[in-house]
């Protein structure tokens, strides 16, 4: 069963992108470590955390892929999972800060002091430990997912009902996160990192491994996806994205399908987010923010919805335009965004990724055509002439 699975995933085109992102994890650190600055071939250690944080949300966009493209379920709240896997990964680096903040106090996080606070929380207890918060990185947004669909999907919530109700839950947590008594430190979120498992965050060599772990957990997270997509389960869950009632009247539960591929999908944006917040410093409240999610939504759809590679090349297509327009026209960049995604909407549904699949579909269909049709003039028998009398 298990090496099934994994021959479904190590389908053709995946294979190649998995490959490809593997020999980048490899690549680009060697040429920022190896190389000397003034190599044309050295990789910056700050284009490398840029490109770092693209990966991340390379990974959050295949995340929702899974849900949005497989599914048919369009969750407006991925950013939820993503700040809640990154707000895991934050207090563990919080707690690794001790003596050395801005008040000494080798217990209580610096923000917990500035409060007030006479002991810690009990949700930060063990957080100190490296296995027990990356367990929460999964643990977290997988629970939260679960008890939401098992709510949602049992009430046979769909469409954009539900895609309401993700984006309203994204927000509400925005505006919980915001309150300093919740003890995630309020809008400043947390931040000042010192170290991860004894190395500097700041070292150039952490930050290779981080740009590296990205690359590798989205190589690895693509195969699971397309494991799953490729077997029996997912041919039901394309049933489901499909025509739901019919899948149902079959006798499959229908709910338990979605509620299990929505906390997977939730698990994959929790790594995403965990991964994220070393490189870039800092989590606070504003990555639930309701926008975010939705631009995710617009990677997915620029790159192709429901073809696995489309959304990793559309969040760092995208992101890549954003940090140049942002730079260069920064008035100008969320008409750009808008205008992109309705550009795409109108004339390439399906995506970059999808476009060019179902392009190579036709001219594959339309080169089978004319072969059949040589062939059958070659066969076709000839007629005898006649003799002159």
């Amino acid at each position: 069963m298990i090496t099934g699975f994994i021959l479904r995933a190590l389908e053709g085109k995946i294979l190649i992108v998995a490959g490809i992102l593997c020999a980048v994890a490899l690549l680009v650190p060697a040429l920022n470590l190896l190389m000397p600055p003034g190599s044309p071939l050295h990789v910056p250690t700050y284009v490398m955390s840029l490109f770092g944080k693209y990966l991340c949300y390379a990974l959050l966009a295949l995340a929702l892929d899974l849900v949005w493209g497989y599914c048919g379920i369009l969750s407006l709240g991925h950013g939820a999972f993503f700040a809640l896997g990154g707000y895991a990964m934050g207090m563990y680096l919080m707690r690794q800060i001790g003596s050395r903040g801005v008040y000494g106090d080798p217990i209580l996080p610096d923000f917990m002091v500035f409060l007030n606070w006479k002991e810690l929380p009990w949700f930060w207890h063990g957080m100190d430990s490296f296995p027990v918060a990356m367990a929460m990185v999964l643990i977290v947004p997988g629970l939260l997912a679960f008890v939401f669909g098992w709510f949602a999907f049992r009430s046979r919530v769909n469409g954009v009902y539900l895609s309401i109700i993700t984006q309203a839950m994204t927000y509400a947590l925005m505006l919980a996160f915001f309150r300093n008594d919740m003890g995630f430190g309020g809008n400043n979120g947390l931040t000042d990192y010192k170290e991860i498992l004894g190395f500097s965050v700041q070292a150039d060599g952490t930050r290779a491994v981080l740009f590296a772990l990205s690359a590798i957990f989205l190589a690895v997270c693509l195969m699971l996806a397309s494991g799953i997509t490729r077997s029996k389960f997912g041919k039901v869950l394309v049933g489901v994205r499909d025509a739901e009632s019919r899948v149902r009247f079959l006798g499959y539960r229908v709910e338990n399908i979605k509620l299990f591929t929505f906390t997977v999908s939730a698990m994959m944006a929790g790594i995403a987010g965990a991964l994220f917040v070393p490189q870039v410093g800092i989590i606070n409240p504003g990555e639930f923010a309701p926008a975010n999610s939705i631009e995710v939504v617009v990677w997915t759809a620029v790159g192709g919805r429901g073809t696995l590679i489309g959304p990793i090349i559309g969040a760092i297509l995208v992101n890549v335009g954003k940090s140049y327009f942002t730079g260069a026209f920064p008035e100008l960049w969320l008409f750009a965004l808008g205008g992109l995604f309705i550009g795409v909407t109108l004339f390439m549904p399906k995506g970059i990724v999808g476009t060019v699949q179902a392009y190579l579909a036709r001219r594959k269909d339309f080169r089978q055509a004319a072969e059949r049709d040589a062939a059958a003039n070659d066969t076709k028998p000839q007629a005898t002439p006649v003799a002159a009398e």
